[in-house]
């Protein structure tokens, strides 16, 4: 009797841990084998892909793109400091509201900055564009980001993570 009961409980262990293994049956399959690194060849993936760059155009770009992550990273730096102290400020014993407000006054300045680099790069890609090029640009920027799913969930946090302001 004991060796049934034991076997069975075996027997339902291993089920369940097959179940609970992934499988490639869905409609997300995984990019593996020759699909995959078809797609890395490809230097014309995100957006611009299937808006005719030319190679210096490319080139152009990657090295913007490349100052513009310079000019943003001290910046994302700090805002992450910034962020990290708004939380120490809000969950100390003494809240002190004047600092946490300032605190929020400069999280929204770094915003700003970070957006303002942000759109002289977009405005200076888009200056060296050709007029075709360009409306496929304008209309790759509005659907940027819609294709990947409800954006209010961002970060897998769903309505129970931090505010996005903090």
């Amino acid at each position: 009797m004991k060796a049934k009961i034991l076997s069975l409980v075996l027997l339902m262990g291993l089920s369940v841990a097959v179940f609970a293994q992934k499988t490639e049956n869905g409609p997300k399959k995984s990019m593996r084998g020759q699909d995959r690194s078809l797609m890395m060849q490809d230097d014309r993936r995100g957006p611009a892909n299937g808006m005719n760059l030319t190679d210096a155009q490319i080139e152009a770009f990657k090295k913007s793109r490349l100052e513009m992550q310079k000019q943003l990273q001290p910046l994302r730096n700090e805002l992450g400091e910034a962020k990290a102290h708004q939380k120490t400020l809000v969950t100390a014993e003494k809240t002190d509201l004047s600092a946490i407000n300032k605190n929020i006054e400069k999280i929204g300045a770094l915003r700003v900055e970070m957006a303002k680099i942000q759109a002289k790069h977009h405005l200076d890609v888009r200056a060296q564009l050709t007029d075709e090029q360009k409306l496929n640009f304008d209309l790759k920027k509005g659907r940027m980001g819609h294709d990947k799913g409800f954006k209010g969930m961002k970060h897998g946090r769903g309505m129970r993570g931090e505010h996005p302001m903090i």
